[in-house]
């Protein structure tokens, strides 16, 4: 089943047409700045020239970098504030004309590496971290996903830790590999003591330089990088989407029965 899966980040937004049921990128990758400011009307019309471009007519399953309830937007930590209350989901089917489904980021990456990934049939907690404009999360208890959860946002050394620790502040204060290893070693140090995982999995793009930096970082449990790289949340958006919208039934936004609906596909292939 082809969806198109887009991306949404602070900095990029990144689209393809994925098959949804294995996981699968269907087309190369089509990638834009993010708008500066980065408001709904500025997003909207991006989002539509993503779907252009694809000369799309289908279903759309986006991520975005937010807390995220049944399509309405309720942070905006790397986006820009007049996102807070506003209906994704409505805005962008205006904007498309397509069936959009709108889901967390770092859920979605997480959904995707826990079905084809990394996290494939790790039983107990699983946490994926996602280093880039921010640090994404996603808690796995057993396959089944806390949603919203914001770890990035945890208090270090007096401030938020996403500001010290994600892959933008290394670029932003020109960090050597190692000085920034020891920074996520504290972050990482920190979210292993209160949440005691059984797995980390690390993505976004900076995880395929993942030896850089790993072996600056300890922990109790193992450090694995996303399998999925950079493209977890193009193809967890698309799974959601198709999820929702062909099995669930569009409703509630219900991030167990997507892992459910497809673990069973991957189980019967």
């Amino acid at each position: 089943m082809a969806i198109l899966g887009i991306d949404i980040g602070g900095s990029g937004i990144k689209g393809a047409l994925v098959n949804a049921e294995t996981g699968e990128l269907l087309t190369d990758r089509f990638r834009t700045d993010t708008p500066q400011p980065s408001t709904p009307t500025a997003v909207a019309e991006v989002i539509g020239q993503v779907v252009r471009h694809f000369e799309w007519k289908g279903i759309v399953g986006c991520t975005f970098p937010a807390i995220i309830r049944n399509g309405v937007v309720f942070s905006a930590a790397n986006v820009d504030k007049s996102w807070i209350g506003t209906n994704a989901k409505k805005l962008f089917e205006a904007k498309t004309g397509c069936n959009v489904t709108i889901v967390n980021d770092a859920d979605a990456a997480g959904i995707a590496e826990m079905v084809f990934g990394a996290g494939r049939d790790v039983p107990g907690v699983v946490i994926m971290l996602t280093l880039g404009t921010g640090i994404g999360s996603a808690l796995f208890v057993d396959g089944h996903l806390a949603p919203n959860t914001e770890l990035g946002h945890l208090e270090m050394n007096g401030g938020d830790a996403e500001q010290q620790a994600a892959e933008s502040a290394r670029k932003r204060e020109d960090l050597s590999w190692k000085e920034w290893g020891k920074r996520l070693n504290q972050y990482f140090s920190m979210v292993d003591f209160l949440l005691s995982p059984d797995l980390f999995i690390v993505g976004g793009g900076v995880s395929k330089k993942h030896e850089k930096f790993f072996k600056y970082i300890e922990t109790r449990a193992p450090l694995v990088p996303a399998k999925m790289r950079n493209h977890a949340g193009i193809i967890g958006g698309a799974m959601a989407a198709h999820a929702l919208t062909h099995e669930v039934g569009e409703m509630d936004f219900d991030t167990q029965k997507i892992m459910e609906f497809h673990m069973e596909k991957t189980a019967d292939n």
